[in-house]
């Protein structure tokens, strides 16, 4: 169950950072195709029409201050939030953390949520602004490694992420290891911005439009930017495709 203790939301049992296929981290060939051929995700009108309303009615509630409300609401995006999280940042620990700071952030401002916007959009817009703000701090720090110490030596977490699948084998897995630290060298060689659009387009699928909402900018500027970052990572990974 998700609560809210001492100003932190805690993770439920649906939150969680997944591994193998169905986790927030795709296959390595997934990106490489996703560069080429961009896609988008097809929802009935009809089915979209009464979820919406569902969601509009279930936002009410919460903003009237229904505890299970806001539970209920966390628990329809934790794993939307998580996956956008980790494939920004590449790290479950500061996925984590931003999932901690965005959803605080939500409970603390759903009173100032207007339905001038899908809540879907608003929420995004949170979230993609911490993991900004994480990638900034890292850029400053330099701290870009996700290379982790363990008691049987150093460990890249998202090469293991990757490793972990069950239909594994040794050599998807050498590939699979190549071909990630090629694409973790090619999203540190984009900006913060430049990763985000990227990410949001190629991981989450979203139109360009709904990138510049979240993002605070025009369609156009979303689509320049996703340009140049899309033509980065093909020259970074153009020994993969």
């Amino acid at each position: 169950m998700l609560e809210l203790a001492g100003g932190f939301v805690t993770l439920g049992c649906g939150a969680s950072i997944g591994t193998g296929n169905s986790g927030p981290m795709h296959d390595a060939a997934g990106t490489v195709s996703a560069i080429l051929a961009p896609f988008e995700k097809n929802v009935e009108p009809g089915a979209r029409a009464n979820a919406a309303s569902d969601e509009a009615e279930l936002i009410r509630t919460a903003q009237r201050g229904d505890q299970e409300a806001f539970e209920r609401l966390v628990r329809s995006y934790d794993q939307s939030v998580l996956r956008l999280a980790m494939n920004l940042l590449r790290s479950p620990d500061e996925a984590r953390d931003v999932y901690q700071e965005a959803f605080l952030k939500v409970y603390r401002n759903l009173h100032l949520f207007r339905f001038d916007c899908s809540f879907h959009t608003w929420l995004y817009r949170i979230v993609t602004n911490v993991c900004l703000d994480h990638l900034r701090r890292r850029k400053v720090r330099k701290e870009e490694s996700t290379v982790v110490e363990t008691p049987e030596g150093p460990v890249d977490q998202v090469t293991r992420l990757a490793e972990e699948g069950p239909a594994a084998n040794p050599e998807r897995q050498l590939w699979n290891r190549e071909l990630h630290e090629g694409i973790a060298a090619a999203l540190d060689g984009l900006t913060p911005r430049e990763r985000t659009v990227f990410e949001l387009r190629h991981y989450e699928g979203l139109r360009l439009r709904a990138i510049g909402e979240i993002l605070g900018t025009t369609e156009e500027a979303a689509k320049n930017c996703l340009f140049r970052a899309t033509q980065k990572m093909r020259s970074s990974l153009e020994t993969f495709v």
